[in-house]
C-alpha cells in the first residue's frame, strides 16, 4: 500500500495514515476484504512507530472502515458503493460545519460561502 507520509506537514503521522486510508476505501480504490499490511510491516515501510501505526488502525476500526480478524491481520469492511458515498458525505459535513458556523458568525452570509465554494469547486 503506498501512503505519502511527510513529517513536514502541521497534520501528524496518525491522521495522515487515517486520511490517505479512508479516501482509499471511500474512492473505492480498497476493495472490500482487501488485506490490510500488518502493523508492524506497515510501521516498517515508512520508518515510523508500531504506536503510531496501531492507534491509526485503531481509529479506522472504530469508524468501521477496517476490521480485524483474531491472528490474521486487518481487512477493509465490506462496504456498498452507496454506503461509500454516504460515509463520505458524512466526513465532509463533519469538516465544513464547524467551518460554516464559524464563517457566518464571522460576517459572511450564505450567498456568499456559496460563491467561495462555487470558485473552489471549479479550480478542483
Amino acid at each position: 500500500m503506498l501512503l505519502n507520509l511527510t513529517d513536514l506537514s502541521n497534520e501528524s503521522l496518525q491522521g495522515q495514515i487515517i486520511r490517505q486510508i479512508r479516501a482509499k476505501i471511500l474512492a473505492g480504490e480498497l476493495d472490500s476484504n482487501t488485506d490490510l499490511p500488518s502493523i508492524r510491516k506497515l510501521a516498517s515501510d515508512q520508518h515510523i512507530s508500531v504506536i503510531t501505526v496501531q492507534r491509526a488502525y485503531e481509529t479506522l476500526e472504530r469508524e468501521g472502515l477496517i476490521h480485524s480478524r483474531r491472528g490474521k491481520g486487518f481487512f477493509v469492511s465490506e462496504f456498498s458503493k452507496d454506503r461509500r458515498k454516504e460515509l463520505a458525505r458524512e466526513r465532509l459535513r463533519e469538516i465544513l460545519e464547524p467551518r460554516m458556523k464559524a464563517t457566518l458568525a464571522e460576517g459572511l452570509s450564505k450567498e456568499d460561502i456559496n460563491k467561495v465554494i462555487s470558485k473552489i469547486l471549479k479550480e478542483v
